[in-house]
């Protein structure tokens, strides 16, 4: 019979909690602190404990680290009432085999005792190497309480100390540069650099340049040796976003730098080591890419090695009200002093969206929101919303008959170009679910006139 150690404040659920377990047919200790429970694991024959996060003077984190000494293997559960990213991610990295939301239901409690006794069971007595972490970080970019999300944030905690590489899928605005920046952060390579390169936006001829450097002289223009992004990153992590975008003979040079890890500058002799971790992201489908000979196998098979899968912002259940309170706070300084907040119904049509552009497109709904409405109040006339996917909401009081767009027709001409520039970019990224490329096919620009496009009016992160 497995003694689990529960190590809760709230007498009440810690009470509850031990007469469930019991019925399960477990035996129970109890403890109301972080101390006290590290007291109770020195005292022998605990064989998993469930900690709450939040606890008086030393946290449930802080637990999770003195049992990787005090109790080498010992499957810690770890139980808050507010999960966030941060708080998911650093516990399963710091050993907990899982992160559970109260109140719990007695099915799943029952399941992950069992899986967490079942792991364990060769494990004990292998000591854990995890580094000690550092400030809290900002990880709350990545907000949800969706159970996909939270998935993706144990994946996250789970793999970051690897230096394997990993894949990021996703649909555009989905959020993969968020997590590519929460693996630097959370890894043994946060004191190094984070790089990050948007190979669809540089020119094909100039991304070999762009990421393995040069050395002086080796074409024209080239005045000065250049390190290249690889060589930046060393130490750090370089994360290639939009890798399914590159062309494959650039392709093959990358997946050499995987296999050597050494890189060889434009007109170089010699090879340089490098020491970094590769992140990559796409919004296509690779398996598919390869099929159609645009990628190659081989370098597909090297990226895997980790995949993380981040779902679209319409599979996740009850995320939008909460991004959008969260966007709301974090820009407030645009509001000019007034408390903004969503009128009831600017609720109901955000939630009704179909969100092609995922979180990018509601954060910058909601930064548009905030400037265009007067009052504290935000209408849906103000989210400027399609209504469905194509047909934009009703123009306001300032637009001339017909127009989809609300401009001040009245007012300067460059105010005018530039919201109907906006509209457009926006309204052609809905249109091709935020594929950039057919995007700018669309709009009749080049790749690169759309990013710069997209970054003028604050539509590229």
């Amino acid at each position: 019979m497995a003694l689990i150690l529960i190590i809760d404040d709230d007498n009440a659920f810690r009470s509850t909690l031990a007469e469930t377990l019991e019925d399960l047919g477990y035996s129970v200790r109890q403890a109301g602190s972080c101390e006290a429970g590290v007291r109770c694991l020195a005292d022998g024959g605990i064989d998993l404990a469930i900690v709450d996060l939040r606890l008086p003077g030393d946290d449930g984190l802080a637990f999770l680290r003195q049992a990787a000494s005090t109790a080498p293997g010992l499957p810690c559960i770890v139980l808050t009432a507010y999960a966030s990213g941060s708080n998911t991610i650093e516990a399963m990295r710091l050993g907990a085999f899982d992160h559970l939301i109260k109140p719990l239901g007695r099915d799943v409690l029952a399941q992950t005792l069992v899986r967490a006794l079942r792991a364990s069971e060769p494990a004990q007595g292998a000591a854990s190497t995890s580094p000690e972490p550092t400030a809290e970080q900002a990880d709350e970019q990545m907000v949800s309480n969706s159970e996909a999300m939270r998935a993706i944030f144990k994946r996250i905690g789970l793999v970051a100390d690897s230096d394997n590489s990993v894949l990021v899928q996703g649909e555009t605005g989905t959020g993969k540069e968020l997590v590519a920046q929460a693996l630097h952060r959370n890894s043994a390579r946060s004191a190094g650099p984070f790089v990050a390169v948007n190979c669809a936006a540089i020119p094909s001829e100039l991304l070999e340049s762009e990421l393995f450097g040069h050395v002086k002289g080796a074409f024209s223009g080239a005045a000065t040796d250049r390190l290249g992004r690889f060589r930046e990153a060393d130490g750090g992590t370089l994360f290639l976003d939009e890798i399914g975008d590159m062309a494959l003979p650039t392709q093959a040079k990358i997946l050499r730098v995987l296999q050597e890890r050494e890189v060889m500058p434009v007109g170089a002799r010699h090879a340089l080591p490098v020491d970094l971790r590769v992140v990559a992201a796409t919004h296509r489908d690779l398996e598919a890419e390869v099929e159609a000979g645009r990628f190659r196998a081989d370098l597909w098979y090297r990226l895997q090695v980790i995949t993380i899968k981040l779902p679209p912002l319409r599979e996740r259940t009850g995320d939008v009200a909460l991004l959008a309170s969260h966007f709301l706070q974090q820009h407030q300084q645009q509001a000019r002093g007034v408390r903004k907040r969503l009128s009831n119904t600017a609720l109901e049509a955000l939630q009704q969206f179909d969100w092609p552009g995922n979180v990018r497109q509601l954060r910058n709904t909601m930064q548009r929101a905030i400037a265009l409405s007067e009052g504290e109040l935000i209408e849906p006339e103000h989210l400027g919303l399609a209504n469905g996917r194509g047909a934009p909401t009703q123009p306001g009081a300032n637009s001339a008959a017909g127009s989809p767009v609300d401009i001040d027709w009245d007012g300067p001409l460059e105010q005018a170009v530039a919201r109907l520039e906006s509209f457009m970019l926006e309204r052609a990224l809905d249109a091709a679910q935020g594929n950039r490329s057919e995007a700018a096919r669309r709009l009749g620009l080049s790749r690169q006139q759309l990013y710069r496009k997209l970054a003028q009016y604050g539509l590229d992160s």
